[in-house]
C-alpha cells in the first residue's frame, strides 16, 4: 500500500478519536455528582445589557473542558498513570502518597513548616481564644476549644520522601505551648497519636478522619466537659467510600477506601429542617440527656456530629462565620466547642466573633505615644455597632500587644482580627487588624473612637 495513503489513514483515525469527545458531548453529559465544584455553564455570546460578550471563546474554553465526553474516565486515566507510574498527582489540590494514601495539598506548608504564623499571629490567635474563654467564664458556659490534626500530621510516613520538614515548630504546636495550664485546650493531636488502633483513624483517600478517629475525638471532648461519652457498639470495617481526594483525581474511579461502622442505635432526632451533614446550621435533640450544646465546627465536625448528638438534651452544630457567641448562656447553650482544622488555624484572626466586647475599667499605662496612621470603620450589624480596621506597624511595640477601643468615655479590649472582606481585601491577611462589637445605643461615631495598643510593659501607642 502506498505510504501516503498509510499517512492519511492514519491521520484521519487519529483526527476522528480526538474529535469522539467533541461529538459525543452533546449525548454524553459529564457526572456532575463526581465534581466537588459547580461546573461552568454554556457562556451566552450577548452579556445581560445585550452587549457581545468578549470573553465568550475563554468562557467556551473553559466550559468544554469541563464537560466533553468520557471526561471523568479520562481524568481518572489520567490520576492512575501519573500516580501509579511517577508518583505524582495530576492536581496540585492533591498529593500522592506511598501505598495509596493520599493528603490535601493546602496541608503541605502545615507539614514542611514553611511559612508559619508570625509571632504576633499566634499571640492574636491566643488573645482572641482567652476573650471567648472569659465571655464563657462569665456566663457559666463551659469552653473547649480543639484542633483537628491535618492527616499527615498524624500519619507522616505515606507522605512522598520528597518532602522533608524544616527544622522548625508549627503552628499547631506554637499555639498549643502558648496556651496556660488552665486554658480549656483539647490537645486532639496529642490525643489521636496516643490511641492504640490496629484500624488507621483517617481515611487512605479523603481529608478527614474516619467514624473511628471522630469517636475517638469525641471521648476526650466529653471528658474536658465532664459527661459521659456515647456508647461505641461494635465497629465493621466497609471498604465503601470513594473519599474527596480520590474523586478529584480518580473522578470515575470505584469507592474502594474504608470506612468504620457503630452498629450503635442513636436516639437524637434532628430538629428543624436537615438536608445533609454540611448544612450551615443543624440542630438536634435527645430525650433523656441533659444539657446545651452549641459547636461550631467545619468538615471534621460531620464525623463527629452523631457522638456529641447523643450526649446533649439539645445542640447545634454550626459553620457559621463569624462564630455567633451572643445567645449563650441562661437558657440557651451551656457547652461551647471550637473546633477548627489545623490547616485553617491562621482564620482564628479574622472575623471578630459577634458578641458584646469586654468592657475594660481601667488600662495599666506607663508610657504613651501617639500614632495617627490607624484605619477605622464602623458599620451597624443587628443589635451592635461593629468597628473595625488595621493599625499600622507603628502601633506594636511588642508581638503580644493588647488592643483598646474607647468609645464615648468606655473602653473595650478589640479581638486582634482582621476582617479582609469588609475592609475590600478579601484573601489578604494581616497582623495588625482590630474587630469588635459594642452595643448599638452606643452612639458611635468616628470622632469619639480612640484606639489604643498596650504592650506587656505598659508601653502604649495611641491614634489620638
Amino acid at each position: 500500500m502506498n505510504r501516503n495513503i498509510l499517512y492519511r489513514i492514519y491521520s484521519c483515525v487519529f483526527v476522528g478519536i480526538c474529535l469522539v469527545p467533541s461529538v459525543l458531548m452533546p449525548f454524553l453529559k459529564s457526572d456532575t455528582t463526581t465534581e466537588k465544584r459547580k461546573l461552568s455553564e454554556v457562556p451566552e455570546i450577548k452579556t445581560e445589557d445585550g452587549k457581545l460578550n468578549f470573553s465568550f471563546f475563554s468562557e467556551f474554553e473553559t466550559y468544554f473542558s469541563e464537560h466533553f465526553a468520557f471526561r471523568q474516565k479520562l481524568v481518572t486515566m489520567d490520576g492512575y498513570v501519573k500516580s501509579g507510574l511517577f508518583g505524582t498527582s495530576p492536581d496540585d489540590d492533591v498529593i500522592t502518597g506511598k501505598n495509596g494514601w493520599l493528603y490535601y495539598g493546602e496541608t503541605l506548608n502545615d507539614f514542611l513548616n514553611i511559612e508559619t504564623l508570625s509571632e504576633r499571629g499566634i499571640n492574636n490567635i491566643k488573645n482572641n481564644l482567652e476573650i471567648i474563654n472569659d465571655y464563657c467564664n462569665e456566663n457559666n458556659v463551659k469552653f473547649i476549644f480543639t484542633i483537628a490534626p491535618n492527616k499527615n500530621s498524624v500519619y507522616p510516613e505515606f507522605m512522598p520522601d520528597r518532602y522533608i520538614p524544616a527544622d522548625d515548630t508549627g503552628n499547631y504546636e506554637r499555639l498549643a505551648e502558648s496556651f496556660g495550664e488552665n486554658f480549656p485546650f483539647c490537645d486532639m493531636k496529642e490525643v489521636i497519636l496516643n490511641t492504640d488502633s490496629n484500624i488507621p483513624l483517617y481515611h487512605r483517600k479523603d481529608t478527614h478522619w474516619n467514624n473511628l478517629g471522630a469517636y475517638t475525638g469525641h471521648i476526650a471532648l466529653m471528658n474536658m466537659a465532664g459527661k459521659e461519652s456515647c456508647p461505641s457498639g461494635n465497629w465493621t470495617i466497609l471498604n465503601d467510600r470513594k473519599g474527596d481526594l480520590a474523586e478529584m483525581i480518580y473522578p470515575a474511579g470505584k469507592a474502594d477506601d474504608t470506612q468504620v461502622y457503630s452498629d450503635y442505635e442513636y436516639k437524637y432526632r434532628y430538629s428543624g429542617r436537615f438536608r445533609a451533614l454540611d448544612d450551615m446550621s443543624i440542630k438536634t435533640s435527645c430525650e433523656g440527656k441533659t444539657g446545651n450544646l452549641l459547636m461550631f465546627r467545619d468538615s471534621y465536625g460531620e464525623a463527629i456530629l452523631p457522638f456529641m448528638a447523643e450526649c446533649f438534651g439539645t445542640a447545634e452544630f454550626s459553620r457559621i462565620v463569624p462564630y455567633r457567641l451572643d445567645n449563650i448562656g441562661g437558657e440557651n447553650a451551656d457547652t461551647l466547642i471550637i473546633e477548627i482544622v489545623e490547616r485553617n488555624l491562621p482564620d482564628l484572626q479574622k472575623y471578630a466573633p459577634l458578641m458584646p466586647a469586654p468592657v475594660v475599667k481601667s488600662l495599666d499605662i506607663k508610657n504613651l505615644t501617639v500614632c495617627p496612621d490607624i484605619t477605622i470603620n464602623q458599620r451597624e450589624s443587628g443589635n451592635y455597632i461593629h468597628i473595625f480596621g488595621e493599625l499600622s506597624d507603628d502601633f506594636f511595640t511588642s508581638d503580644s500587644a493588647g488592643i483598646f477601643v474607647t468609645v464615648n468615655g468606655v473602653t473595650y479590649k478589640a479581638f486582634n482580627a482582621f476582617e479582609d472582606d469588609l475592609l475590600l481585601r478579601s484573601g489578604e491577611t494581616s497582623d495588625n487588624g482590630f474587630s469588635l462589637y459594642i452595643p448599638a445605643e452606643s452612639g458611635v461615631n468616628t470622632e469619639n473612637i480612640t484606639v489604643i495598643s498596650i504592650n506587656e510593659n505598659g508601653i502604649a501607642v495611641s491614634s489620638q
